[in-house]
């Protein structure tokens, strides 16, 4: 199983949201390293669910439950979606200032690729959001 990271701005399409639908695909994404990503993941994967405007912040955990797929927002085939799940809402929110701060997490997707929205996220990197969420 690998780890991910999606961000969407609460406005737009918030963890509540999320968990209200249960399930959505994740689409409109047009940035070729989001892409390769999005290409990657895999069904049963895990993915942090970030606020990127306002509290900026991890605040969920979803699964994918639908691999890549031509995106229907867009007749154009290279760019797809995949389908996630909420699973739950984090015990404590981690902010983007507490990813920063810690000394673990400094080659995180997060810090040094902070506009790419759908991000790769490291075993051990997982493992420290979790701890700092505590979860």
């Amino acid at each position: 199983m690998a780890y991910w990271l999606v961000k969407s701005e609460p406005e737009v399409y918030s963890w509540d949201q999320l968990v209200k639908d249960k399930e959505t695909f994740w689409d409109g994404v047009r940035n070729y390293a989001a892409r390769l990503n999005l290409r990657a993941m895999k069904k049963g994967d895990e993915v942090l669910y970030y606020h990127s405007m306002g509290a900026t912040e991890i605040v969920g955990i979803a699964k994918v439950v639908k691999e890549s797929y031509q995106d229907p927002t867009t007749d154009d085939d290279r760019w797809v979606a995949v389908d996630l799940r909420a699973v739950r809402k984090l015990k404590h929110p981690v902010t983007l200032a507490q990813v920063k701060a810690d000394k673990r997490l400094t080659k995180m997707d997060l810090v040094r690729l902070g506009r790419l929205s759908v991000q790769t996220v490291k075993d051990d990197e997982w493992k420290v959001i979790m701890e700092l969420a505590g979860e």
